[in-house]
């Protein structure tokens, strides 16, 4: 039947020839798919150019050698060149390798860890610090000043800087210990968290945060979002319009840090904070401000309500606890497993500290 059908279809065509014998298309095409099957299976016959047992035994023994076992087998073809060796193609190595279930990284490469995504909350001041350091260029090319900022999660108050000549785990160390000392840190009672700078990884600074009973805490490596707060305040400094290209000298970097540092704390309206300062936030001042606020608007709405659509305006909600990697819920994550501060007028202090006889200073805030 299908003989006579076939050699019909050949003079009329398809479709004619299915309307002429009563039959639809669809059978027609799958009787014609089954035998042109059929004889692919007679055709299918070892080729003379396939490899016999013992090459592919050889090719694969090549490949899993330790001169070779870290090669692409691109690079395998090219080394066996050059010993005058020839196996087969890269193509050949590359379907061997498939049906060995063994096509996967070959090269000898490090692997890193599974580090744990750090997760902070701070619910009030001097709970959580982050701390980070950022160069600053200097007069010259190549030429730069070290700016250390330890700042406070929840208020983002910043606690204590400092300006140094070098990047130095002994000069972190005194900075911190000078600023857990200033807003008098309890045993137990703080996390400091930090990225993993050679600085924050130092042997001072581990031993001076066990000594004093404070929890250290480390970004993973190359995740700048899990120190976003300092990365942000670092931002905030370097896109002010009086921040120079260059600084002239390190008195010169120290100076502009005692400008902009009392301006962050005590002046710049924070949009994180419901547009309170770090001070008011640092030291308790924000729910007096924010009565006085909400009074404000309250006489405002009072004299002219119909310019406010919405209803009686009310001030910015106020802060109740800050994250770093915040959970998320069991909703959360299953909707995504498919898609991937007291006032400062001047300077506290001056810190002085001698390492290997050079003089470092640096200013630190109260």
């Amino acid at each position: 039947m299908m003989e006579r059908v076939s050699e019909v279809r050949d003079q009329l065509g398809v479709a004619p020839t299915c309307d002429a014998f009563g039959i639809a298309r669809a059978s027609f095409y799958r009787w014609h798919d089954q035998e042109r099957g059929e004889r692919g299976a007679m055709r299918g016959r070892r080729s003379p150019r396939r490899l016999t047992e013992w090459e592919r035994s050889e090719v694969l023994a090549v490949l899993r050698d330790l001169s070779y076992v870290d090669l692409s087998p691109g690079q395998v073809v090219a080394r066996l060149l050059d010993e005058e060796r020839y196996l087969c193609s890269e193509r050949t190595m590359y379907r061997i390798l498939s049906e060995c279930g063994e096509v996967r990284e070959r090269r000898d490469q490090l692997r890193h860890p599974a580090y744990q995504k750090p997760e902070l909350l701070a619910t009030g001041p001097n709970e959580v610090w982050s701390w980070d350091i950022t160069k600053l260029r200097g007069p010259a090319k190549w030429t730069y000043y070290y700016l250390y900022v330890i700042l406070d999660l929840f208020s983002r108050y910043v606690v204590g800087w400092m300006v140094a000549e070098r990047e130095a785990g002994v000069l972190a160390r005194r900075l911190i210990a000078e600023t857990i000392e200033r807003q008098g840190i309890t045993p137990g009672k703080l996390t400091i968290h930090a990225d993993r700078g050679p600085s924050m990884r130092s042997k001072p600074v581990a031993m001076l945060l066990s000594d004093l009973g404070v929890v250290k805490s480390h970004s993973r490596p190359y995740c700048a979002s899990d120190n976003p707060y300092s990365e942000s305040q670092f931002k905030t400094m370097k896109y002010r319009p009086e921040f120079p290209d260059r600084f002239g000298s390190v008195q010169d970097a120290r100076s502009f840090g005692g400008v902009f540092f009392p301006w962050y704390n005590t002046e710049h309206y924070h949009s994180g904070l419901g547009w309170m300062t770090p001070h008011d936030v640092h030291f308790g001042l924000c729910e007096a401000k924010r009565r006085l606020r909400a009074a404000v608007l309250a006489e405002a709405y009072a004299k002219t309500p119909e310019r406010f659509v919405r209803g009686m305006p009310k001030p910015a909600e106020l802060p109740k606890e800050v994250w770093i990697n915040k959970p998320m819920t069991e909703a959360e994550n299953r909707s995504t497993v498919g898609s991937r501060q007291i006032e400062i007028s001047r300077p506290e202090r001056n810190m002085e500290v001698v390492l290997d006889g050079v003089t470092e200073i640096g200013v630190g805030l109260a």
